[in-house]
């Protein structure tokens, strides 16, 4: 017996860890350091708690929720808005809390690519917060009126007008008491794509609201990254931040899909390929393309969400085959890249929480994070961002793409593209994959439904209530006629198969069955992964296993700024 894919369950510990993993002492603020091998282990606070957190993290509380269709943590969904809904600013920027931790007060325009789809979601959720819209449109506006507009382009050989927008920042920091100081960068490099990813968020906003002001920051953003920054060659590869641009990507994936412009979604989809080309077939991706050795990379949990919504905007635009993408990325490295077991956490509940700090039951409170830097076998402890704040907001964001996809109706034809189990008031999925090859679709009221057909499931047979019938193959699906209370069965041919993959600078044999990853050799340390057969005891490390060596782990700046 084996593991399934239990999309449910990873929301549901990734709802206990946002709503556990906060300070009731500052209303609920999130916690993005934590430190789960030192001893005994601690959760910190920084100064991007109040910056980027208050954002992902309402959004992915809000994804979570709906998965679980619950209404509990809404006290802290309720406190993540409150502090949303604070420290607005000059030209609509959203600034961080004047805390103890922090530092120098600013916006930086990377981080408004995690408030504006919060503040979306609130203006959508919440209709009548006529304050929260205004935020939304200042924040875009203060944005637009921020750029540099490049208008003309001045040449030894003569003047020509731009024929498009084209916007860039003139820095990827605006202090809130001194606007853009150029003495001051954030450090990270690679500025037109970092302060670019709000473009997916400004989309979104443009389809909700009809604001141009919007579509136009997006569009002229947009023609930046692509032309005259450079960014990226002709094949549309890139060299650094995985995370930025493949979100990117996924943005001008649906500008172009929206206005009809198919070089946007050209242009998206080279991107998107590029970094699937960088991948394992299970979803291992580094976290920076080009820039440190292979080897020396590690995968963050965000770019594995880039991916699956970028999979999701391609699919959009027709592109069918990024359904087996989306649903390995979802089912292995994503489901692997979460914190289950946390038995190897050394704790000491005596020490009070205060000055930023907490010690209380971090070992049960962190369960349900997601890391920032898993390698394809293991999740080391002793890396900075074993477990990542930013991640744990944004992982459920890709899992509320995968429950909402993972049956879909078009053209008239109830659809199965991603085996696992949902229930709800129309229909009744499961799926044993990968202790069998059977997904199971009960249609509560009856009609055309079917099951998307993938290569690993060989020559499938499809049953109706227990029968075999012979059903029609329609664009991929294949297709019957049912009555309301009518069970559909997709049966296959399922056993543990091996191949060989090069990821990270080892060779690992991969030992798949169906579509799921149920072993890696060699295994890794310290959270060993992919221990998906149960009748194997489980490796975990010990909290002697575990070697705290010292804040230099966790980067100068990061542990620092809380000091």
């Amino acid at each position: 017996m084996y593991e399934k894919f239990n999309l449910t369950e990873s929301a549901r510990l990734v709802h206990h860890y946002i709503t556990h993993m906060v300070d009731p002492a500052y209303d609920n603020l999130p916690y993005w350091l934590l430190l789960p091998n030192k001893k005994p282990a601690e959760a910190a606070h920084c100064r991007v708690d109040d910056a980027e957190l208050v954002g992902s993290w309402y959004e992915g509380l809000c994804c979570c929720m709906d998965i679980l269709g619950t209404k509990e943590g809404d006290e802290v969904k309720q406190s993540l808005r409150r502090h949303l809904m604070k420290s607005w600013g000059e030209h609509g920027l959203r600034f961080c809390e004047p805390y103890p931790w922090t530092h120098t007060v600013h916006a930086s325009f990377h981080e408004m690519g995690y408030i504006l789809p919060a503040m979306n979601l609130i203006t959508e959720e919440y209709p009548d917060d006529e304050l929260a819209e205004m935020r939304t449109a200042e924040l875009v506006r203060g944005m637009r009126s921020l750029v540099i507009e490049r208008k003309v382009r001045t040449f030894w050989s003569g003047d020509s007008e731009e024929p498009v927008p084209v916007y860039e920042f003139p820095n990827d920091v605006y202090l809130k008491y001194g606007g853009f100081d150029l003495t001051r960068h954030t450090g990270r490099g690679e500025q037109p794509i970092r302060n670019a990813v709000s473009l997916l968020a400004l989309v979104r906003r443009w389809e909700l609201k009809g604001d141009e002001v919007a579509l136009d920051l997006a569009k002229g953003l947009a023609n930046h990254l692509l032309g005259v920054s450079r960014y990226f060659n002709y094949r549309m590869e890139f060299f650094g931040h995985v995370h930025s641009a493949v979100w990117f990507a996924a943005g001008i994936i649906k500008l172009g899909r929206l206005t009809d412009d198919k070089n946007y979604i050209e242009k998206g989809k080279g991107i998107y390929d590029y970094a699937l080309s960088l991948s394992s077939s299970f979803g291992w991706l580094p976290e920076y393309a080009q820039w440190h050795p292979i080897e020396e990379e590690h995968c963050e949990t965000c770019c594995i969400k880039d991916m699956i919504v970028g999979a999701h905007e391609l699919i959009q635009c027709g592109y069918t085959e990024y359904w087996d993408v989306m649903n390995r990325f979802a089912r292995n490295q994503l489901m692997e890249n979460q914190v289950r077991y946390t038995g190897y956490v050394t704790c000491d509940n005596t020490l009070p929480d205060g000055d930023g700090i907490t010690y209380r039951d971090i070992d049960k409170r962190m369960r349900g994070g997601f890391t920032g830097g898993s390698e394809p076998n293991s999740i080391s402890l002793t890396r900075f961002r074993s477990i990542a704040g930013c991640c744990v907001g944004t992982a459920p964001v890709a899992l509320k793409t995968v429950w909402d996809d993972a049956v879909t109706t078009e053209n008239g034809v109830l659809t199965v593209n991603i085996p696992l189990d949902k229930d709800t008031a129309c229909y009744r999925l499961t799926s044993e994959i990968p202790n069998e090859g059977r997904v199971s679709l009960t249609l509560k009221n009856g009609g055309r439904a079917g099951f998307r057909l993938y290569a690993w499931m060989g020559v499938p047979n499809i049953l109706k209530n227990g029968d075999r019938i012979d059903a029609p193959i329609e664009n991929g699906v294949l297709v019957a006629d049912t009555a309301p209370g009518d069970t559909l069965e997709l049966t296959f041919n399922i056993e543990t198969q091996t191949h060989s993959e090069h990821v990270r600078g080892t060779d690992y044999t991969v030992f798949t069955r169906g579509c799921d990853v149920v072993k890696l050799d060699p295994p890794g340390e310290h959270v060993r992964l992919y221990q998906r057969d149960l009748s194997v005891p489980k490796v975990y490390p010990s909290p002697e296993d575990v070697e705290y060596t010292g804040a230099a782990n966790y980067g100068p700046t990061q542990q620092g700024s809380r000091k």
